[in-house]
């Protein structure tokens, strides 16, 4: 169990870590200690136990009772103990408010004796003596004071602003194992592991929670920030960190040699080291320019939807607080406007009955084909010529991670268990299956691209950096979100008239268009400018499905055919919709981003809970049949942009 207290003190902080609250708060160390034991007060009746500041905190393994007293030298006097000031005048006979900084005020206040007083007077500093008479507790966790000879406002007036001290000497013999925060103040800090000193407390503060140590790092020691660069604090020798004072991180405190041993998790010391050096008038500039560039933003997406009939979706930002009214401008300006008029115009162009469209994969039969047996000489030499490529960096892949129900069904027992999760185990198992070793010396020359649920990317960076990114290199691995488009309501009386449906007043419903909208993201940012930098020639689209072998040969196909465009084929067309495995020339993908009018979307009928607005009031609707159209995009459809001359089939026996 750990106690703390809140104090004041007069020191400044070079920083304070967030959400932490103002640095002026101290307190005293101490532990395997339960709780602190403080004496009566002469007045019980008007300071209760609870205004002692000593809140409890669960900690495990760890008793430590927190309490602060500042000491400070004078050239006259010895030390002394800073134990409050004095705020302001109480009633009409002298008596003073005082806010305590320990956690001993009624042995502080309401014994009578020798204080001192701290003073600025004329710009100096001055010490003087003065008697205490008398003390009182009095809520608000303050004190009134008498003190002798004062017994005027005016006088009392002139206390206003002072420092109260006491003797050193007078400070309450602590217990084995607790600590005045004052002797680990200058500490050195000492790593238990390698007994590598690695930096000097300079203060001591009071979290609520826990007390936390403010350790400046000598300038030797090599911790980054996030930037990469060591962060130098102004005047300092080191960059300054956080380290909580709990006992299974500062297991060893030995006060007469003036060190401590630390034992950190990981990434402990890279903790709160901010890192953007910029100056705060910097950084608010470069806030507000960011606020300024995103609301032209929303404007600028607000206008699309209104373009498209769609402005019941701004319902939202008329209720709620500003917290909704951002959450909905993000999902606004994530709409894909130009590739939604696209669709909704396929579903003009056809009635509900016949939205259907058949696969490009059936029209096939003009196109070169290859059918080769999978231990072939043939397949062999289109294997190392593929291979060849990868190994030279001409190849750029772009893998596609589905979150639908077939890759659920693949490995049910995987992926059941925690969702993304079991699709990460499905990745990794495909990556460093035993086949794959033959392909893992070129990968650091092959840039990838993984696309993905928004939900599975900040656990897919943290898996590739736990696999040392499966020998690819970091600088070639860029992750995004797969394209979605808006869930459209079946509309009953204008059947031209398809509304975006809420998922919620401030979300826009929406589903994953499926592979076809990789032609949509590569054509919205500067990928392709990057991977042509690279010297790369041709892009591949699959799935984790598709071996290594597969792919190589393919891409051999492609090469030795001097093609625009490649698909390996299966006997099942199902299986090679589910079985991704295409190859693109550069110039040829380049070519399709210029031209996404060209995509054409599949209208899926759905029944899909949503929310909508009736008479001012939202209401959810929860149908029993398809009241909406959910849009799918296969990027086999970009075949038919390509003549059947310039398209190579590839088709694998065993």
């Amino acid at each position: 169990m750990q106690s703390s207290s809140c104090l004041l003190c007069s020191s400044n902080f070079p920083f304070s870590p967030l959400p932490f609250p103002s640095p002026q708060q101290f307190a005293l160390l101490s532990r395997n200690q339960p709780t602190k034991t403080v004496s009566p007060s002469p007045f019980p009746a008007k300071f209760p136990l609870s205004s002692l500041c000593v809140h409890q905190y669960i900690f495990p393994s760890l008793h430590c009772t927190v309490t602060q007293e500042v000491v400070e030298t004078t050239p006259t006097e010895s030390e002394l103990v800073d134990i409050g000031y004095i705020c302001s005048v109480h009633g009409l006979q002298g008596e003073v408010r005082v806010n305590p900084s320990t956690d001993f005020p009624d042995l502080r206040f309401s014994k009578p004796g020798r204080r001192w007083l701290r003073q600025q007077v004329s710009g100096r500093e001055m010490m003087q003596e003065i008697q205490l008479v008398e003390g009182r507790g009095h809520p608000g966790q303050a004190w009134i004071l008498k003190f002798n000879k004062i017994d005027s406002v005016d006088q009392a007036l002139k206390l206003v602003g002072s420092t109260i001290l006491i003797s050193e000497e007078d400070r309450p013999e602590l217990e084995e194992g607790e600590f005045y925060s004052h002797d680990l103040v200058g500490m050195k800090v000492i790593l238990k592991d390698t007994e590598e000193p690695i930096g000097t407390v300079i203060s001591v503060y009071n979290s609520g929670a826990n007390d936390l140590l403010l350790v400046q790092l000598s300038s030797s020691v090599d911790i980054s920030n996030q930037t990469g660069k060591p962060k130098q604090e102004r005047g300092g020798s080191g960059p300054l960190v956080w380290i909580p004072f709990v006992e299974a991180i500062v297991p060893d405190v030995d006060v007469s040699k003036r060190e401590m041993l630390i034992t950190p998790p990981k990434g402990l010391l890279e903790l709160n080291m901010r890192s953007d050096e910029r100056s705060k008038k910097e950084r608010r500039q470069l806030e507000w320019k960011e606020r300024k560039k995103f609301q032209k933003r929303v404007i600028a997406a607000k206008k699309k939807l209104c373009e498209l009939q769609q402005q019941h979706v701004f319902d939202g930002f008329r209720h709620g607080g500003k917290l909704q009214g951002r959450i909905l401008a993000d999902q606004i300006v994530t709409v894909n406007s130009k590739l939604l008029q696209q669709a909704l115009r396929n579903i003009e162009m056809n009635t509900l009955s016949d939205m259907q469209i058949k696969s490009p994969l059936e029209n096939l039969g003009k196109c070169f084909s290859a059918k080769i047996r999978e231990q072939s000489d043939a397949y062999s030499k289109l294997q190392q010529k593929g291979l060849h490529l990868v190994s030279q960096g001409k190849v750029a892949v772009i893998l596609l991670l589905e979150d639908s129900q077939e890759a659920r069904s693949s490995n049910q027992s995987a992926v059941d268990s925690e969702g993304s999760e079991g699709m990460n185990c499905l990745l990794v198992e495909a990556l460093m299956s035993d086949s794959q070793q033959l392909v893992k010396k070129s990968r650091p020359s092959v840039p990838l691209v993984v696309v993905c649920p928004a939900h599975s990317i900040g656990s897919l960076q943290e898996l590739f950096s736990d696999y040392s990114h499966f020998d690819f290199d970091p600088d070639k691995v860029w992750f995004f979100e797969e394209e979605k488009l808006p869930v459209v309501g079946v509309p009953l009386e204008e059947p031209k008239k398809h509304k975006i449906l809420m998922e919620s007043p401030w979300e826009i419903l929406q589903t994953p268009v499926g592979s076809g909208g990789v032609i949509s993201f590569l054509s919205s940012n500067n990928l392709l400018n990057n991977l042509s930098t690279l010297d790369v020639d041709y892009i591949q689209v699959c799935n984790y499905r598709v071996r290594d072998s597969r792919r190589q040969t393919l891409l051999g196909l492609v090469d030795s055919r001097k093609a625009n465009a490649g698909v390996e084929i299966t006997e099942a067309m199902d299986q090679t919709e589910r079985n991704l495995n295409m190859v693109f020339s550069m110039k040829f993908m380049k070519k399709l981003t210029k031209q996404t009018d060209n995509l054409h979307f599949e209208a899926v009928p759905k029944a899909s809970a949503h929310t909508q607005k009736v008479d001012n009031e939202w209401v959810d609707v929860i149908p029993t049949s398809p009241n909406s159209l959910e849009f799918r995009c296969s990027i086999y459809t970009c075949l038919n942009s390509c003549p059947p001359s310039q398209v190579s089939v590839l088709e694998v026996t065993e």
